[in-house]
């Protein structure tokens, strides 16, 4: 199998893939009846309602708010392939090909990382078709035992009664004409030590600090950027927008305004010093860190046609 990475190594991300499909499926659960729940850290949590405020720097109507659930209920996108969960290492066949563009946040050794990812991607395996669907992603063991997709095990904690995690996103980009993006934010927050998920500066849920060990003390790297996987010997899907970078956002998949929150809680730009690029297969994929401009903070693009990529 291949595994294929391409990073800056450093919230804002450019949506540039899209797809029709079938009608999502969803069910409306009584809050403190949805997946989370049921794990045993989780069983007196009481859930949060009140946040630390980051408002974002740039706003988009790109997600439509077409449903959402009665009040005192969450949405929980409906498994598409039985019960089964499916984990990041998983390998089998061609529909377990996959291309992402997501935020990652680590901390700890190999064998007890802690990591939450949050963006979009295009998984036929996780979701039975080729749509591209905001997605999620946790773990506590350095992707062992503990964690999963979405809602698919109990861990994060769903907040808002729009349809969200799972969904798939209206239109795409045009490609030289036409961009469509969102905003997206996890942050760690103040008080409680859960980490949040905000999407376009609606905050959907989090994921509890009971979930993870190293975590629990902040992130010590974060990573933005894409990546896709395919088993032995098939050609790699497209990264991105499917297209190499250039300074065009009009024709290049990106992220903009790509801030952190340190460790006194507050927002800052990228110091170029602590930041590193990195594409492990440049005749497939490659990165271009732009550095700040006034409209765009800090940013890059990223991407590539995919193909015959190595393994």
């Amino acid at each position: 199998m291949a595994f294929n990475l391409v990073l800056c190594l450093f919230v804002y991300l450019l949506f540039t893939q899209g797809a029709q499909g079938s009608i999502d499926d969803f069910d409306c659960v009584e809050i403190y009846k949805q997946p989370a729940f049921q794990h045993p850290l989780l069983k007196n949590h009481k859930i949060q309602e009140i946040f630390s405020s980051y408002e974002d720097l740039e706003r988009s109507d790109n997600y439509e708010k077409k449903e959402q659930c009665p009040k005192g209920t969450v949405p929980i996108f409906r498994q598409q392939n039985g019960s089964e969960s499916f984990h990041l290492n998983t390998s089998d066949h061609l529909d377990n090909q996959y291309s992402k563009s997501q935020i990652w946040l680590e901390n700890g050794p190999p064998g007890q990382l802690n990591s939450i990812h949050a963006g979009w991607a295009v998984h036929p395996r996780l979701y039975g078709d080729s749509v591209t669907r905001f997605t999620i992603y946790w773990t506590g063991d350095g992707y062992g035992k503990t964690g999963c997709y979405n809602t698919q095990c109990p861990g994060f904690v769903v907040l808002s009664r729009n349809h969200r995690i799972g969904n798939q996103f209206s239109g795409s980009s045009v490609y030289g004409k036409t961009t469509r993006y969102f905003t997206l934010q996890i942050f760690q927050d103040i008080s409680s030590g859960n980490w949040v998920l905000k999407l376009d500066n609606e905050v959907i849920g989090y994921w509890p600090k009971e979930l993870f060990t190293e975590l629990n003390e902040g992130a010590s790297l974060v990573r933005y950027g894409g990546n896709t996987f395919m088993s032995t010997d098939e050609m790699s899907p497209p990264m991105g927008n499917g297209h190499f970078p250039v300074a065009e956002f009009l024709e290049t998949a990106y992220f903009k305004n790509v801030l952190i929150i340190d460790s006194n809680y507050i927002r800052v730009y990228i110091q170029y010093r602590k930041l590193r690029c990195y594409a492990d297969v440049y005749y497939c994929f490659e990165v271009t860190y732009w550095g700040y401009g006034r409209t765009t903070g800090d940013s890059f693009s990223f991407g590539g046609p995919g193909g015959k990529c190595g393994v």
